[in-house]
């Protein structure tokens, strides 16, 4: 199947920004490699910088539709697949992940774009998780902000290290991340318990994990000995 104009164009772009730097390629040239028009190139794109990076809205609307199927009771699955299909995405365009992410480290114009596509996320989560608490008759605005940051970065340290070549097994990574952070912060819309003291009894809860038991202990006992 032929490629599409928006495939041939952000081909386009990544092949001129790796040979000429992306400050000395204009819009023309990137039609013109491309086989399309100028017209044809902000029929897709407003602009230079948005043909860098993936078309955010339709992921967004693909993480909306998960997170709006989702109750305070499934909200940590809800987060980690919600989450998961974001990353799933950068894992699918393979190398040209790894040629935006080299980009964006090097122009500061690109590095603020992808901070503000990072907090539309932030947002999206932050809203639904404000929604669950509101659900259970307590709305909790800084649970929402914290839990929502703490997805977004799980996810950015995943993808990172999976652009770095660190990463074997982002996806196994990035469950094991959001679970466990969600396991702290969320028990049912209300922020994990401070740690205790004078013999309180203590809480742990584990929601779900593909680590071995053994792997687990460890982690438990501190816990509980905090």
């Amino acid at each position: 199947m032929a490629a599409s104009a928006r495939d041939r164009l952000v081909r386009a772009a990544f092949d001129l920004f790796a040979g000429q730097g992306f400050e000395q390629t204009t819009v023309d040239q990137i039609a013109s490699h491309a086989g399309v028009g100028r017209t044809t190139f902000f029929r897709h794109f407003p602009t230079k910088e948005s043909v860098v990076f993936p078309d955010h809205d339709a992921i967004l609307g693909a993480v909306d539709g998960r997170l709006v199927a989702a109750g305070p009771m499934t909200a940590a699955i809800a987060l980690h697949e919600a989450a998961r299909i974001v990353l799933r995405h950068y894992l699918d365009e393979g190398d040209l992940a790894r040629e935006r992410y080299r980009l964006t480290r090097t122009v500061r114009s690109l590095r603020d774009a992808e901070i503000a596509g990072q907090r539309r996320y932030q947002r999206l989560f932050q809203r639904h998780i404000r929604a669950w608490t509101d659900t259970l008759g307590h709305p909790d605005d800084l649970l929402a902000e914290v839990l929502a940051n703490a997805v977004v970065t799980a996810h950015n340290h995943v993808l990172r290290g999976w652009l770095q070549g660190a990463a074997k097994d982002p996806e196994t990574a990035l469950e094991d991340a959001v679970l466990d952070l969600t396991g702290r912060l969320w028990r049912g819309g209300t922020p994990s318990p401070p740690s205790t003291r004078h013999g309180e009894a203590r809480e742990v809860v584990v929601l779900r994990t593909t680590r071995e038991l053994e792997d687990l202990i460890p982690d438990l006992e501190r816990l509980l000995g905090e």
